[in-house]
């Protein structure tokens, strides 16, 4: 007796309808990841050391927030840490006591945009005040510079002359009267 095999066209598990709506979902959580932004935040910054480090400045472009370190992605500032001459341990130095003074005045929020981790595991963000980039603010101050992910030398003395001046002229266009006050 011979046997009659039937076959029977099964249905797609992936139906058009349920990939494009599973493409759709993926495409939202994506974008809300890529997107992340924390609720503004007025809690108060100090200088890290070597306590618990919560809240605090480590530099002009690292800061440990609610427990994550965090470099901000958008700048490079002169390092303190291992600087390669005088004038960037003197420009880190300042650019970290600004990033203290600017992220110390209101409330920020920390907006992920594009990769989420450097080399070195720091989640990378961008702080913003008042819908400004505090990266920027140094930026304009002559504090840092845009990050455009290639290392380059702070140790250029017209480079540093060129910065200080930027950051003096910066700050002295808004608040002429304590420049000379500070001046005199």
């Amino acid at each position: 007796m011979s046997q009659v095999l039937r076959f029977t066209r099964r249905r797609p598990l992936w139906g058009a309808r349920s990939l494009a709506a599973a493409v759709a979902m993926a495409g939202a959580v994506a974008a809300y990841a890529l997107h992340d932004t924390r609720a503004p935040s007025s809690q108060r910054f100090g200088v890290c050391g070597w306590a618990t480090r919560q809240n605090c400045v480590v530099d002009g472009d690292t800061i440990w927030y609610e427990g994550l370190k965090i470099r901000l992605a958008d700048i490079d500032a002169p390092e303190i840490r291992d600087p390669k001459c005088a004038s960037e341990a003197t420009l880190g130095h300042r650019a970290k006591r600004r990033l203290f003074e600017l992220i110390n005045s209101g409330p920020i929020e920390v907006v992920r945009t594009g990769r989420d981790e450097d080399r070195y595991r720091r989640k990378l963000r961008v702080v913003m005040q008042n819908g400004r980039s505090l990266g920027e603010v140094l930026v304009a101050e002559g504090l840092a510079r845009r990050w455009d992910g290639a290392r380059r030398s702070w140790c250029d003395a017209s480079l540093t002359s060129r910065l200080v001046t930027a950051r003096f002229e910066t700050r002295l266009i808004g608040q002429l009267p304590m420049a000379l006050s500070a001046m005199s």
